[in-house]
C-alpha cells in the first residue's frame, strides 16, 4: 500500500542522527532519531529488521499522525503514530509503517468458473516478536526431519543461546528465553506473513510465511545434466551488473577474517550453528550498509500442510512480488527490476510459474533458477534470454509440466440396464435368549422372512469423464449401487456385487480404482509414503504431484509411514494411492467421511480438478452439502426405496 506525503497531518523533512537496533530481539525493536527544524530531535520506534537498513546523515520525511510523546523530555513516536519516507536518489521511498494488503482468494469451479469457496487474507510483514514464533512453527514443515532444529533462542539475562523448535526455559536463569534468529535466514531476511482474516476459531491465524533476502553474490550455470560443463556469471551476461551488486555478502569484508578465529573457538563450545549466529552479529552492520541492488530474493515460501495445494503458494509469492515492488524489500533502496528464486521443488509444483515467474536455467548445483520481472527492461532482458540462449530457448522459460496428464477415457458410458437388487433375511427368534424371545413374541415376530428391494428397475448412464456424486439416506442403497458398478468393471461373482436382474455395463477399457471404507481399501505396508505412491505408479515426479495433489505436500509426510499419519491424512493418503494407479474410472464410497468441513471441501475441489483434467470418471458416495458442492458435479443420483433418480445438480449461484 502506497502512502501520500501529504494529507495524513503534518509532514518535516529531516535527517537520521543514529540508529539504535539492540542484537537482542533486533527483529522486532528499533529506533532511529530524526532532527527536523520544527520538531528537534524525535525518537521514531519501528522494527529492528526496517531500522537495520537506514543509515545515519539520511534525508527523511515525517507524517504525522499523532503529537509526539514526551518522556524523560525526549520526543516518541510510536508505532502508530507517523509515516516515514526516505530519500534515495530522486524518489521518497515508503519505509513505514510496515506493508500490509489484503486478498481474496477465491476456489473456482475450473470448467464453469463458479466461485466454489473462497478466503479473505491479510499480507502483511512480520512486525511483532508473535509474529516471529509463528513463523518458526511454520518453519519446521519446511524440513523433512522432525529432529531439525530451526530457530536459535537467546537468554535475555545471562545471554546463554539454545536451539530449539518452541521457546525454551534457560537452563541458568530458568527464565523464558527469546528468539535471536531462524536458521537458514540472514540478518538482511524480511518476512511477509500471510493470515487468515475471517477463520474458524480451530484455523490458524498465520497459515503462510515469504521470507526475501537479497540476491546471491555469486550463480554459475551448468550446460549439461552431469555439471561437467559451467557458465560462470551468467547473471551478468543476462542482466546489468548492478542490478545484483552489491549485495548482502559478510564474507567479503575483512572484519570475517577478524572472527574466524572465535568463531572456531565458541563452536567447539556451542555447535557450528550457534557459533555462527554470534559472530554472524559481528559483521552483519557493515555488510548492510552496503547492500544496494536493483534485484531480490524469494528464498523460500512455506504454507501451513493443511492449506496447501488451495493456491495459498500462489497469492504467498503474488502478495511478495507487490511489497517488494512497492518498498524496494528488501533495502529500500534502488528500485527493483528483477525478482529471483532458487527453488528445486518449482520441479513439482508449479507456483512459481502460476505466479509468473520465468524458469531461466541450473546452477552449478543443479537447482532451478527462476525470475520474474517488475519493471519493462525486465521483461525485455528475460524474453530475449529465453529466446536466443541456445539452451533456455529449448524449454522457453518453463519448467513444470504434469506427470499425471490424461487417461484414456472410458471408451463407452456405464450403463445400468433394468438393474434390480433384492436382499433377503429370516429372522427367527429360536436361536436367542429365552428373555429376548419373550419381548419379540410380544410383539408378534417368531419367525419372518424380510425381503426388500435395494434397487428395482433402474435404468441410468453415467457417461465418459463425468462426475457423478450419489446421496440417499443411511441404508438408502448408495453402498450398493457402487457396488454392482464395481462388480460389472471387475466381472466378480461375488452375490454382493451382482444384480438380483438386470445387468451393468461397463466398458472394456475400465481402469478402475476403488475404495469402500472397511471393506476395500489400499494396501500400506512399512514403506514411506512417497515410496508407497511411486512404487504404484513408477515415476517419482508424478507420486510427488500425486501427494500434493490430496493435501501431503510436505516433505514430513513424504517420509512418513501411513501408521504414523493422523486419521484425516490417512484418508487422503488412500486417495493418493488411489490416483497412482492412474484409473479412468475412480469409485469412492463415503467420500472425504473421516475429513473436517474444510479440509473436506479442499481434498474434493482438487479431486474434482484433477478428475476433469485428466478425464477419469469419477463416482462418489456422500451426502454432505459443502463437499458435493466443491466436486461440482454433472450428475446427481439419488438413492431410496428402491427407486434410482439422476438429474442434473442444482447448484448453488455465486
Amino acid at each position: 500500500m502506497s502512502y501520500r506525503l501529504s494529507g495524513k497531518g503534518p509532514v518535516f523533512e529531516g535527517s537520521i542522527t543514529s540508529v539504535k537496533v539492540p542484537r537482542r530481539g533486533y527483529k522486532w525493536y528499533g529506533v532511529v532519531k530524526v532532527r527536523t527544524e520544527h520538531l528537534g530531535e524525535v525518537s521514531l520506534l519501528m522494527t529492528g529488521v526496517i531500522a537495520q537498513w537506514l543509515l545515519p546523515g539520511e534525508k527523511v520525511k515525517i507524517t504525522l499522525l499523532e503529537e509526539p510523546k514526551v518522556v524523560d523530555s525526549s520526543k516518541i513516536l510510536g508505532f502508530n503514530d507517523y509515516l516515514l519516507h526516505r530519500l534515495w536518489g530522486l524518489d521518497w521511498v515508503p519505509v513505514w509503517p510496515p506493508f500490509q494488503e489484503e486478498f481474496t482468494l477465491p476456489r473456482k469451479d475450473p470448467l464453469t468458473g463458479r466461485t466454489l469457496y473462497q478466503y479473505h487474507v491479510v499480507a502483511r510483514e512480520a512486525l511483532t516478536e508473535h509474529d516471529y514464533e509463528e513463523v518458526v512453527g511454520l518453519e519446521q514443515y519446511h524440513y523433512a526431519s522432525k529432529e531439525e532444529l530451526v530457530a536459535i533462542w537467546r537468554c535475555l539475562l545471562c545471554g546463554e543461546y539454545a536451539e530449539a523448535n518452541a521457546q525454551p526455559e534457560c537452563p541458568r536463569c530458568k527464565t523464558p528465553m527469546r528468539i535471536q534468529e531462524i536458521r537458514g535466514s540472514l540478518p538482511s531476511s524480511r518476512f511477509l506473513v500471510l493470515e487468515l482474516k475471517s477463520r474458524q476459531p480451530y484455523e490458524p491465524k498465520v497459515i503462510a510465511y515469504v521470507r526475501v533476502d537479497t540476491p546471491i553474490p555469486l550463480m554459475s550455470r551448468r550446460l549439461t545434466p552431469q555439471g561437467d560443463r559451467i557458465e560462470h556469471m551468467i547473471r551478468e551476461k543476462v542482466f546489468p551488473k548492478e542490478w545484483f551488486h552489491p549485495t548482502y555478502w559478510p564474507q567479503v569484508y575483512q572484519e570475517w577474517q577478524k572472527v574466524v578465529s572465535r568463531y572456531r573457538d565458541l563452536a567447539k563450545l556451542y555447535g557450528r550453528s550457534l557459533a555462527m549466529a554470534m559472530v554472524g552479529e559481528e559483521i552483519a552492520e557493515e555488510a548492510l550498509k552496503r547492500a544496494n541492488t536493483a534485484a531480490a530474493r524469494i528464498a523460500r515460501v512455506v504454507v501451513h500442510p493443511d492449506y496447501r495445494g488451495d493456491g495459498f503458494g500462489v497469492l504467498a509469492v503474488t502478495a511478495a512480488l507487490k511489497w517488494i515492488k512497492e518498498r524496494r524489500i528488501p533495502e529500500m533502496r534502488k528500485p527493483k527490476h528483477v525478482v529471483e528464486t532458487i527453488a528445486q521443488m518449482a520441479r513439482y509444483n508449479p507456483f512459481f510459474e502460476k505466479a509468473g515467474f520465468k524458469y531461466m536455467w541450473e546452477t552449478r548445483s543443479g537447482r532451478p533458477v527462476l525470475m520474474y520481472p517488475l519493471t519493462p527492461e525486465a521483461e525485455e532482458k528475460i524474453g530475449s534470454f529465453l529466446s536466443k540462449d541456445p539452451y533456455a530457448s529449448k524449454h522457453g522459460g518453463k519448467l513444470y509440466r504434469s506427470h499425471f496428464g490424461e487417461v484414456e477415457p472410458l471408451s463407452a458410458p456405464i450403463r445400468l440396464k433394468g438393474l434390480t437388487k433384492m436382499y433377503s433375511s429370516t429372522l427367527d427368534v429360536q436361536r436367542l435368549p429365552e428373555d429376548l424371545q419373550e419381548v419379540l413374541r410380544a410383539f408378534g415376530v417368531e419367525r419372518r422372512v424380510v425381503e426388500r428391494y435395494v434397487v428395482r428397475d433402474a435404468n441410468l448412464e453415467i457417461a465418459p469423464r463425468e462426475i457423478a456424486v450419489v446421496v440417499g439416506a443411511s441404508g438408502a442403497g448408495k453402498t450398493t449401487l457402487l457396488r454392482m458398478i464395481v462388480g460389472g468393471a471387475l466381472k466378480l461373482e461375488d452375490p454382493g456385487y451382482v444384480p438380483s436382474s438386470g445387468k451393468v455395463e461397463v466398458p472394456e477399457n475400465a481402469r478402475l480404482a476403488y475404495l469402500f471404507p472397511g471393506e476395500h481399501e489400499p494396501s500400506f505396508g512399512d514403506e514411506p509414503l512417497l515410496e508407497h505412491v511411486k512404487r504404484k505408479c513408477g515415476d517419482i515426479a508424478l507420486a510427488v504431484e500425486i501427494l500434493n495433489t490430496v493435501g501431503l505436500s510436505d516433505a514430513v509426510f513424504y517420509r512418513a509411514r501411513f501408521q504414523e499419519l493422523s486419521t484425516g491424512q490417512k484418508e487422503r493418503a488412500k486417495l493418493a494411492s488411489l490416483l497412482a494407479e492412474k484409473p479412468n474410472l475412480l469409485v469412492i464410497d463415503e467420500f472425504t467421511a473421516h475429513l473436517d468441513a474444510l479440509t473436506g471441501r479442499r481434498v474434493a475441489r482438487k479431486l474434482g480438478e484433477v478428475a476433469k483434467r485428466a478425464g477419469i470418471t469419477l463416482i462418489v458416495a456422500t451426502n454432505r452439502p459443502e463437499i458435493i458442492d466443491a466436486l461440482s458435479p454433472t450428475k446427481m443420483i439419488y438413492v431410496g426405496y428402491g427407486a434410482l433418480h439422476a438429474a442434473a445438480p442444482q447448484l448453488p449461484s455465486r
